[in-house]
């Protein structure tokens, strides 16, 4: 795999971790708050995670390393 796509790939990967953090903070508030249904924007958040992750594992799959891409 290139420098480049290595590192772009890194980042998508920070990125999708940060993104599962706030999802799971938004569920959090969610609860504390006497919530009983899931916050609208955690699904969002979930949703853009996952493109992100997917985005990460074209790009290893395109290098010849799939990683932990299914």
């Amino acid at each position: 795999m290139s420098p480049e796509i290595d590192d772009l790939c890194s980042r998508l990967d920070q990125i999708s971790e940060d993104l599962a953090d706030l999802a799971l903070r938004r569920l959090r508030d969610s609860i504390d708050a006497g919530g009983h249904e899931l916050p609208v924007d955690e699904k969002l958040i979930t949703r853009a995670r996952r493109a992100v992750e997917k985005a990460s594992g074209l790009l290893r799959s395109s290098s010849g390393d799939a990683g932990d891409w299914p």
